[in-house]
């Protein structure tokens, strides 16, 4: 196995045994759910906007390790963020996860550790698992300030 290949899985089994951002913060302005019924995930996307940038994030659920460590990646990427620039990481991920990493919406290197999830691509299956969390943010971010509801059905 390559070293590369070998951080990628360290850095993903670090996430999802100590997931960074989990749990709900004490303000509150956007909500939503996620749900992947094929292989039980289950999020909850929690944030705090003010003035068009994300001050908090959080999340809290169940799912397998890719899952768990994408939520926990996500909230360290877009905390502080404006919703433009977690626009364009919710793109450059889900290009990187679903199709020709070349062609994306960030700069190389933007998407930073988020990287580790270029081999998901390689397991159609799993890119579900993958982008739940980024969805459910996406959903949250729409439904302002209500609840939203994801599946990935």
């Amino acid at each position: 196995m390559s070293d590369l290949r070998e951080l990628y899985q360290s850095v993903i089994l670090d996430h999802s045994k100590e997931p960074r951002n989990f749990g709900r913060p004490e303000a509150v302005s956007h909500h939503s759910r996620g749900d992947n019924p094929l292989c039980g995930d289950k999020v909850e996307i929690f944030l705090d906007v003010v003035d068009g940038t994300v001050r908090d994030i959080a999340f809290e659920g169940t799912g397998c390790a890719i899952s768990t460590a994408s939520a926990s990646i996500m909230t360290q990427a877009v905390k502080g963020k404006s919703l433009e620039e977690v626009r364009r990481l919710f793109e450059g991920f889900h290009e990187l996860v679903t199709g020709d990493p070349s062609v994306t919406a960030v700069a190389p290197g933007e998407l930073g550790k988020l990287a580790v999830f270029s081999g998901v691509r390689e397991y159609p299956v799993r890119v579900k698992c993958a982008t739940l969390a980024w969805h459910t943010l996406n959903a949250a971010l729409q439904a302002q300030p209500e609840e939203a509801v994801v599946s990935t059905e």
